[in-house]
């Protein structure tokens, strides 16, 4: 505080007697005293500040040891307002991670399906999801609940439905009920600094394929005989992704091997994954490999797939998709190695914003039967056709025949007596599907 000298103060003990006469100071010089004493104060407080910026922060509530004791002020009718003390800035805080958004989204997609061999089982045989024959069914009902990494994420997918039950069928029987209902479930971690690399830890659905589990993401409705048989559908472990340059991305996962959370072995399946993305065309490559057979890790499982799609403009687009896989069992003269391999093609046209029309063909070896139960060769051809009635609402038309070269699909109730399969070598179906999907992405 600028203490002002009181003129009682100065007056009272600086009176002299000369010749009996009083002196007493002018109220100029009073003023210039008080000018001088301001002065001074102002000196004293711009030394005291200087030396408190230059040494550490006091703690919040307490003085600088540096700071002066404020002058008493007993006249504070003559005294200015007191100026306030400096306050220390506060240490900075590390920022604190928060979730931020959150994506919702979600599907429900439901079918009929007219199987023209009337099978008693009441089943398509060798599809995937749509199973169910001449009857009413649902593929899945689904929820996604997801958090872009900035620099952590998650995903989580939870659903039930046809299609839940199917990709987890070969999970142990010791597996939790639960798992059944999940199909993605993981943490991701994805570092300002580090240039686009991605570390996701969980469940995830596989690289490999041409196709995915959800419908509204497909240009058919059924899945090809590769996405059923050829490939797996998810796996849990850790996966990484890094783009190098401006087209490429690459990948390795450390998994515990194929459509399991709890894994069948004590050995880890190894997979490398690659794309390669332009405006007119992405290439992709997957590989992997490890122990898969149940209870040992002697004999290994290695699966190579690839797809070229093409993307020349927005009413016409293509794919090309090719594996090729194999699983060696037993050892020494017992050793075993069952094959299989095929390749499929799409086309999909879409001419209006609501209209789009899909043809697909493939074809698939079944070597050894290790996939479907039977050494075969096996054809489809798919036509679909696509209307959608709003944003979010879609329906599709499905003509499919499937046919194979060894007596296979069951009429009726008809069945071989050596394979305990069906009489015939050839399946007709007609389905029509509806999906209705939300989300901040569609």
């Amino acid at each position: 505080m600028l203490a002002v000298p009181a003129f009682g103060q100065q007056t009272s003990s600086n009176q002299e007697s000369t010749g009996g006469t009083q002196v007493v100071r002018t109220m100029d010089d009073l003023r210039e005293r008080i000018l001088l004493g301001r002065i001074e104060q102002l000196e004293k407080r711009l030394a005291d500040l200087e030396g408190h910026n230059a040494s550490p922060p006091a703690p919040p509530g307490q003085t600088g040891a540096t700071s002066a004791p404020a002058a008493q002020d007993p006249a504070p009718t003559a005294a200015p307002a007191q100026a306030p003390a400096a306050t220390p800035a506060p240490a900075p805080t590390p920022p604190t991670w928060s979730v931020g958004p959150i994506d919702f989204s979600g599907l429900v997609d439901g079918y009929y399906s007219f199987n023209f061999n009337h099978p008693s089982s009441q089943f398509n045989q060798l599809y995937n999801f749509d199973v169910k024959a001449n009857q009413f069914s649902l593929n899945m009902a689904k929820l996604t609940v997801a958090h872009s990494p900035d620099p952590v994420g998650f995903q989580v997918d939870l659903g039930f439905g046809r299609a839940f039950d199917i990709i987890h069928a070969s999970e142990p029987s010791t597996a939790p009920s639960f798992l059944r209902n999940i199909e993605q479930a993981y943490v991701s971690l994805k570092p300002a600094k580090a240039k686009g690399f991605e570390v996701d830890f969980g469940q995830f659905v596989t690289s490999a394929g041409a196709e995915v589990i959800e419908t509204n993401s497909n240009w058919n409705y059924s899945r090809s005989l590769l996405f059923a048989w050829a490939i797996p559908y998810y796996h849990f472990g850790v996966r990484t992704s890094f783009p190098v340059g401006k087209y490429f991305t690459g990948g390795v996962q450390l998994i515990n091997g194929w459509n399991n959370v709890e894994d069948n072995n004590s050995g880890k399946t190894v997979g490398f994954t690659s794309a390669f993305t332009t405006k007119k065309f992405a290439w992709s490559n997957n590989y992997y490999t490890g122990p898969e057979n149940p209870s040992t890790n002697t004999g290994w499982r290695n699966l190579y797939d690839t797809t070229l799609l093409l993307t020349p403009n927005s009413k016409f687009n293509a794919y090309i998709n090719f594996d090729y896989g194999q699983n060696k069992s037993g050892s020494g003269t017992s050793e075993f190695t069952a094959k299989w391999y095929g390749i499929a093609g799409a086309v999909h046209f879409q001419p209006t914003s609501k209209w789009a029309f899909t043809p697909r063909v493939e074809w698939f070896k079944d070597r050894d039967g290790f996939e479907t139960g039977l050494a075969q060769d096996l054809k489809e051809v798919t036509l679909t056709g696509e209307y959608k009635m709003i944003e979010g609402l879609l329906a599709r038309l499905e003509y499919r025949r499937d046919w194979s070269n060894q007596p296979f699909f069951f009429r009726g109730s008809s069945v071989n007596g050596t394979t305990g399969l069906g009489n015939y070598k050839n399946q007709d179906t007609l389905s029509l599907g509806v999906v209705a999907f939300f989300g901040p992405k569609r």
